[in-house]
């Protein structure tokens, strides 16, 4: 689906050879600083590479509308933005940016359910917790059904126990749908349960697809 050939962003990432799948979960760990979010902005063109090239499926990137990528590729920041209003607004807001259909109310409660968030659509956002945020700005993702997800740190404000049900749903979702996810984390042990391939990115040092588990 991506193919990277020695892609480099200032002097923060340097990626030498690197291939994403087609309807895997891609994990990318390492430390602090070592370029892991820089990786997941340069595949949706949020920020563009020094030199070097980037296929999405076998398309050069630069060739690729913006617009039209990031309706297929759709980057969820660590600290995804969560609008006034209350839970039915933002979980619509990412179809309306889109120029997707809206969809009801239950679809909107079945997203809730897979979620485990047991709140009603008119709930004000301002009263949910940081974790309780997170899911619904996840939640808003999925209703975009995009081709790939990318995700950074999609648990981090999450406790440990739903952060095990929530990356299970989220593998499973694109497992199910024929998905592509890559994934941030903080954390080696979810990433080494859930991941078809890990990718490690250590400071300062090029990224080779060698390193990938």
């Amino acid at each position: 689906m991506f193919e990277i050939h020695d892609v480099a962003y200032k002097d923060i990432l340097h990626v030498k050879h690197l291939t994403i799948k087609k309807g895997n979960v891609t994990s990318i760990v390492g430390q602090s600083g070592s370029g892991k979010t820089t990786l997941l902005r340069l595949l949706n063109r949020i920020i563009s590479y020094d030199q070097g090239e980037i296929l999405f499926h076998g398309q050069p990137l630069h060739r690729v509308d913006p617009i039209a990528l990031r309706r297929q590729v759709v980057m969820l920041p660590q600290n995804p933005a969560i609008y006034n209003g209350n839970i039915r607004d933002n979980l619509l807001i990412g179809l309306k940016f889109s120029e997707k259909p809206m969809v009801a109310d239950d679809s909107l409660y079945k997203i809730l359910k897979l979620m485990k968030l047991k709140k009603e659509l008119k709930e004000n956002t301002d009263k949910l917790s940081g974790g309780e945020k997170q899911r619904v700005a996840l939640g808003r993702i999925l209703l975009m059904e995009p081709e790939v997800l990318l995700l950074d740190e999609p648990s981090s404000a999450l406790d440990e126990s739903t952060e095990q049900l929530i990356i299970e749903v989220l593998v499973q979702y694109t497992k199910s749908n024929g998905k592509t996810m890559v994934m941030v984390t903080h954390s080696k042990k979810i990433a080494g349960q859930f991941s078809d391939e890990i990718v490690e990115i250590i400071k300062d040092q090029p990224v080779n697809q060698r390193e990938g588990v």
